[in-house]
This record gives structure tokens, sequence and C-alpha cells, in this order.
């Protein structure tokens, strides 16, 4: 699956959006990434011609399978992340920024390991 590192960021505040508020709209996205609304819109027309997402009449955005697979996988790489930074004594918002770096380019052997050192985490 080869897709950027932007659209992973994209598809992750999707599910992330929408497990928090129950709807997306692209000024939701905006605001939480803080970029601006017509690099939204760009960046959903590429997700929406790659079949990532799906928009409303609405413009409430939704994901596809394909594009919720990339964003759970990605999101649960975040959060474990953050928990072993966290464990390991880094603050919680630098581990959380940092996660967010480092989910994007780690190996599954390498994640792989992380998980084996969290606690009820051994899947991946």
């Amino acid at each position: 699956m080869n897709i950027h590192k932007s659209a992973e960021d994209y598809l992750e505040m999707i599910l992330m959006l929408q497990e928090q508020k129950g709807y997306v709209r692209s000024i939701d996205i905006a605001n939480a990434l803080g970029v601006t609304k017509p690099s939204v819109s760009f960046a959903m027309k590429r997700l929406r011609e790659n079949g990532y997402i799906l928009m409303d009449e609405g413009n409430c955005i939704t994901l596809t399978e394909k594009g919720m697979e990339i964003a759970r996988r990605i999101y649960d790489r975040h959060k474990a992340l953050t928990r072993f930074l966290i464990q390991i004594g880094v603050d919680e918002k630098t581990a959380r920024e940092d996660a967010c770096k480092i989910e994007h380019d780690i190996s599954d052997t390498t994640f792989r390991a992380v998980l084996s050192q969290l606690p009820g985490d051994q899947e991946a």
C-alpha cells in the first residue's frame, strides 16, 4: 500500500474526528490539522478519486473500507507509540508529537518490538 504521509495524516484525522464527533466536514479537518480549507478540499478530491473516502450531498466525509484500513493502521500505531514513549519517560505532549512523526516510517518489525514492550498489546 503506497500512500503519502500527508494522505495518511488526513485519513487518520478523519477517523479521529468521526470517533469524536460522529461526522466529519472539511472545515473540521482544516481546524484540527491547522491547514487551509483549500488545502483540505484539494486533499479530499485526491482521496475521493483514489477510493479512500466518500462525500455525501451535505459534504460529510466518510472513509471507505480501503481508507479505514489505512486510517486504523496509522491511528493504532499513533496510540501505541504514544503509550510506549510515555512508558519510557517522555512527557505526554512530546510523546504525542513524536508518535505522529514516527508512525509513518517505523517498520513492521520495529513496531512489533514496541508492542511487545507494552502490557496487553501483543498484536500487530
